[in-house]
């Protein structure tokens, strides 16, 4: 019962306190932590330890006892500095900045968040999206969580809720951030699928150039130039060597066009996309990318690759 009494005592706190100090409304970074935005409350065995101080003051009252009086008092003394110690371990903290990175919908999110204090700052527990974390901070300090993603495009991040219990466990001392920032969601590829359809004079174009790497010796035949004849090594043979250079296998260009994909509807468009994007990157192709309202140039790489699927999870 006392259990349920603190939980319900907590859920009020937090649904209205908040409301009257317009802590649920987005702030912009850095968010610093002051001492009207911070709550504390008894814990459960907090308020135990505190029914506990009382029958002791009592019964040293009682048979006037001076020794159990003095440790009653010193007890006390002692729960009242750890509520203070809970309310500076939040005091000052502050939440500079926040990193994210790449996901697909569906996936977790990493989020990088970046702490700073003037002092050091022991036993911090942050809860975000189901998640706890515990950390300290001696300075600057790192944090890594993972968010939850259901959909592409931009996603709000949560309220994060700090709070501890240091150093004694009787008192709970907890606040809000809500950082005005979003995260962008790449959109989730399909599964499977048809590659992507190439001009018909696509594979007539491409001209096989020859390697630079030496592959190795092969015997002589008509038609090679004269200057990829190994005459060292055919000295010591009866036939004409001639060196032998990989050829690299040529590979065309992707050119991805949103107006080819009429047949599918706007979702399976962007999922089909997002399937041949990461098929020409793994491949180590070149392609671009034509969208309703953008267009991206051919390249490749990592970055190249990024900023098509930034284009597609914002797409309408």
């Amino acid at each position: 019962m006392r259990a349920a009494l603190l939980r319900r005592l907590n859920q009020f706190a937090e649904r209205r306190l908040p409301a009257l100090t317009r802590l649920r409304q987005p702030e912009p970074l850095p968010i610093e932590l002051g001492r009207r935005r911070i709550y504390i409350v008894p814990t459960a065995f907090g308020l135990g330890f505190g029914m506990l101080l009382l029958v002791m003051l009592v019964g040293a009252l009682n048979y006037a006892n001076n020794a159990a009086l003095l440790l009653t008092c010193m007890l006390g003394a002692a729960s009242a500095a750890s509520m203070l110690l809970a309310f500076r371990t939040l005091d000052g903290l502050s939440l500079r900045g926040i990193r994210a990175g790449h996901a697909i919908a569906g996936d977790p999110l990493e989020l990088v968040l970046d702490f700073a204090a003037r002092r050091p700052r022991e036993s911090v527990r942050l809860d975000c999206g189901g998640e706890s974390l515990a950390f300290a901070v001696k300075g600057t300090t790192e944090l890594r969580l993972r968010l939850a993603t259901t959909r592409r495009g931009w996603q709000a991040l949560p309220r994060l809720k700090l709070w501890n219990t240091w150093p004694l466990g009787l008192f709970r001392a907890w606040s809000w951030l809500h950082p005005r920032q979003s995260v962008l969601v790449w959109p989730r590829p399909e599964i499977a699928g048809p590659p992507p359809m190439l001009p018909a004079d696509a594979r007539e174009r491409l001209r096989p150039q020859a390697g630079e790497e030496l592959a190795g010796l092969r015997d002589y035949r008509r038609g090679d130039a004269p200057r990829h004849i190994a005459w060292k090594a055919s000295a010591r043979h009866h036939d004409l060597l001639v060196k032998d250079f990989d050829r690299p296998e040529p590979r065309e260009t992707w050119r991805l066009d949103w107006q080819a994909l009429r047949a599918l509807d706007h979702e399976a468009r962007i999922a089909r996309l997002a399937r041949w994007l990461g098929e020409a990157e793994a491949q180590g192709r070149r392609y671009s990318l034509q969208l309703p309202n953008e267009r991206i140039d051919v390249d490749s790489g990592p970055a190249h690759y990024a900023h098509c699927m930034s284009a597609l999870a914002v797409l309408p």
